[in-house]
């Protein structure tokens, strides 16, 4: 992949890979999902790039334009610890099975690359080593990267697999950069948003036993995973990066005897894209596009170490 490279986005959610292409000097041609949510949004942050909204098993790749390099983050849920087939999801295995339209796609367009984003559960798909077989069949060798954002200047730690696919002899080991971590206090705003009394009628037992902890350990303010068990007990301090953005409201902020959710506007900062993206008002929504969404400064270091290596 050399000059500016055409791109394509399958599962393009909220544009956080097609940001990270342009980051890396590429240009995003064509990008499809199923979400017309998701499809609004990315039009209005990539006027430029020509969308599809369809589920993909049925798209028609022939009305694709050709492109040097595919980007790819189909379905995770469906792989992951937390909502997966094992936690008593069955419904899920439709969700999993997104990732054959990568294989449909790559049959007809062959591109010189694919890059796909996951969770590190993907290879332990019952179907991977199906999956993976009908890659090489097509020509291309397979590359796993397990990265966390922080090691990208991200102030999050979001451990990921990113899958690269290449049309060579010998798969293609990449030669990131690690970037300096950024803390969450980088993003926070602690005059900001709706906070709560802490001591209030209705508060679960368990948030305040967190909020004891992370006092002992971390002083008047920190933050904390509001449910789940992400950070165990204690939270975790504002100089570090924050722990994984999810679709759903995970994170609070503790300040004193207040707290308060995490606000879309500090969760899109938390996942690295650009401060002028566009992004729904409505709470919820965005902070579903967040949580499904690939960090623009991951997709940009993968692709440019693609392209340095090519």
């Amino acid at each position: 992949m050399n000059g500016t490279a055409e791109v394509v986005d399958l599962f393009a959610g909220a544009g956080g890979f097609s940001t990270g292409a342009l980051m890396a000097g590429c240009r995003v041609v064509w990008a499809g999902n199923h979400w017309p949510v998701a499809v609004e949004w990315h039009r209005r942050n990539h006027p430029a790039t020509n969308h599809l909204c369809q589920d993909l098993h049925q798209a028609n790749w022939e009305l694709v334009p050709g492109h040097d390099l595919m980007l790819a983050a189909p379905c995770c849920q469906g792989h992951s610890k937390a909502r997966g087939k094992a936690s008593g999801n069955p419904g899920h295995d439709a969700s999993r099975s997104t990732a054959w339209a990568v294989v449909s796609a790559a049959e007809f367009h062959r591109p010189e690359g694919i890059v796909l984003e996951n969770v590190p559960e993907f290879t332990r798909w019952a179907l991977y080593p199906a999956w993976l077989q009908a890659m090489q069949a097509l020509g291309y060798t397979a590359s796993p990267h397990i990265i966390d954002s922080a090691d990208h200047g991200v102030p999050q730690h979001r451990v990921r697999l990113y899958l690269v696919l290449t049309r060579s002899k010998a798969p293609l080991l990449l030669r990131l950069p690690k970037r300096a971590h950024v803390p969450a206090s980088s993003f926070l705003d602690w005059n900001a948003g709706r906070w709560s009394p802490i001591d209030k009628p209705g508060r679960s037992p368990r948030t305040l036993a967190r909020v004891q902890r992370g006092r002992q350990k971390h002083g008047a303010r920190f933050i904390m995973p509001y449910y789940g068990h992400g950070s165990g007990l204690t939270g975790r301090c504002t100089s570090r990066p924050i722990g994984t953005i999810t679709t759903l409201d995970r994170w609070a902020l503790v300040d004193g005897d207040r707290m308060r959710m995490l606000r879309a506007p500090e969760a899109q900062a938390a996942m690295a894209f650009p401060a002028d993206y566009h992004l729904p008002s409505q709470h919820r929504t965005a902070m579903h596009l967040l949580g499904n969404a690939v960090c623009p400064p991951v997709a940009r270091d993968v692709i440019q170490s693609m392209k340095e290596a090519a």
